[in-house]
């Protein structure tokens, strides 16, 4: 996974491409600098790719770009930065990848998705970036007289990388399952930890007698490979530490804000499924998440429904969530973006997914577990791909199908540029690059991961103009709905 520039970030962002009043000067800019970018990745990773893009998008205007820009320095061969050495350098040697150009307008519905795995709902909930979480430590009541001042909360950051196995392991894993996996992780540590006590109690024998010697033999062989285990079993708990720390951090979110409601409730929506409980009673529930939850779960029903709601219909929506604290800037953009967009396509569908709510795990539920997950649902997920994987698919499997036939095909190494939308290259793709202009998310990263499992000797990357959680999503979108 890659995204692009994190400094200025907001000259590439969903705001930025979708300005209403952007003048053509500005948008040429901002084009220009995800082009720059994605040419140097492309000069980075020693491939010319070819690219393939949706039509009448930014998208299209990137590839465009794109194209030229590769073009022109694979022309002028004594500058070209795609000879010798760089070129096959890289791990695509044999084969150019394919790189799909996707808009973020294809599918608005997944970045304010309520998500039910680790990492994306890490970033969903807290304050995660480049790979860093933020927490807050919540200090307990403590009994300190009457008008002293508060304890300051303690900050602690977290690094999630690739050296953690566990992150690397459960990142993409279910929340409860997440949840047992540390309680086991926690028990395994324990039983470690109690071996070398053991041992140092025996060592500590009184008394010379034949028995204690003959053990102590025995034991020192243990000892030593159980004190060169120590380093190891430090970093164990290390990561068990920071695990459960997180970990909580995001239970608390998920209760107090019934994220598992939304989460499965949204899935419904998406996979146009029956609703067990109206739209309504979950908006005007007190108890049920944060405004922003609620706007979320609605903007996703507005952008997913193929008939609009009645105008009567959506003031009574209008109102609930206004009571609820809600801002309406967002639906106002939406709501033009549908209508526009209407004119240009259907909506992406999301494939039929159903979660199974499992009984909950009979090991999380044991009072000896530090995660009390009473009343979360433990809710299975089903692999369904979202539209951008779909669409990847259909591309790099060079499969025929309504959503991607029109796509362009551009490829920079043929001397003359021709624009048709029909591949040269009739084979399936080992490599493929997604780049979504406009931005991305846990996800959809997380979706393709789970493609990719099992399709053997296939590599993808996943790019975007920048990584937003739902909430910097929002954000943007209630900028571009004020009047």
């Amino acid at each position: 996974m890659f995204v692009l520039c994190n400094q200025n970030k907001e000259l590439v962002s969903y705001r930025a491409i979708n300005r209403p009043d952007i003048t053509d000067t500005e948008m040429e800019t901002v084009m220009d600098t995800i082009v720059d970018s994605l040419f140097c990745f492309f000069v980075t990773l020693g491939a010319v790719p070819i690219i393939r893009c949706s039509r009448g998008t930014a998208a299209e205007m990137v590839a465009v770009k794109l194209d030229k820009k590769l073009r022109e320095n694979l022309r002028d061969a004594r500058n070209s930065l795609f000879t010798g050495d760089t070129l096959g350098a890289g791990q695509f040697s044999f084969q150019r990848p394919l790189l799909v150009l996707v808009d973020r307008n294809i599918d608005l519905a997944t970045p304010l998705h309520h998500t039910w795995t680790y990492q994306a709902l890490v970033h969903d909930v807290l304050d995660f970036h480049l790979n860093r979480v933020n927490l807050e430590e919540s200090s307990g009541v403590e009994n300190s007289p009457a008008g002293a001042r508060p304890k300051r909360k303690n900050k602690k950051s977290y690094d999630l990388t690739p050296v953690d196995k566990f992150w690397q392991k459960h990142k993409g894993s279910p929340f409860p399952e997440v949840a047992e996996s540390v309680q086991q992780e926690l028990e395994s540590y324990r039983a470690q930890e109690d071996e070398v006590k053991r041992l140092k109690s025996i060592m500590g024998l009184e008394g010379e007698d034949e028995g204690a010697i003959s053990m102590l033999s025995d034991n020192t062989a243990k000892l030593t490979s159980a004190v060169s285990s120590l380093p190891e079993l430090l970093e164990k708990k290390r990561l068990i530490d920071l695990h459960t720390n997180v970990a909580t951090a995001v239970l608390e979110h998920i209760k107090a804000r019934k994220l598992d409601v939304y989460f499965e409730y949204e899935e419904k929506i998406m996979s146009k499924t029956t609703l067990d409980k109206s739209l309504l009673d979950i908006i005007s529930d007190p108890d049920a998440g944060t405004p922003e939850d609620k706007m979320r779960l609605f903007l996703i029903y507005y952008i997913s429904t193929q008939q609009a709601p009645s105008e009567a219909d959506l003031e009574q929506y209008k109102k609930a969530l206004t009571d609820a604290g809600c801002n309406l800037n967002p639906l106002q953009y939406i709501k033009q973006w549908k209508a526009f967009t209407k004119m240009a396509s259907a909506p992406a569908s999301y494939g039929s997914t159903t979660t199974k709510p499992m009984g909950l795990l009979s090991r999380v539920m044991n009072t000896g577990s530090q995660f009390v997950m009473e009343g979360v649902k433990n809710l299975v997920l089903k692999q369904q791909n979202l539209p951008v994987t779909r669409i990847l698919d259909n591309l790099m499997e060079m499969k025929s199908n309504p959503e991607t036939d029109d796509y362009r095909y551009f490829d920079p190494k043929m001397l003359r540029g021709n624009d048709s939308s029909v591949p040269r290259n009739k084979n399936p793709f080992q490599e493929a690059i997604v780049f979504v202009v406009g931005g991305g998310n846990y996800i959809e990263y997380q979706n393709l991961v789970d493609y990719i499992k099992g399709k053997q000797g296939k590599h993808i990357l996943y790019g975007c103009s920048e990584l937003f959680n739902a909430t910097q999503f929002i954000k943007q979108l209630s900028q571009l709905g004020q009047k």
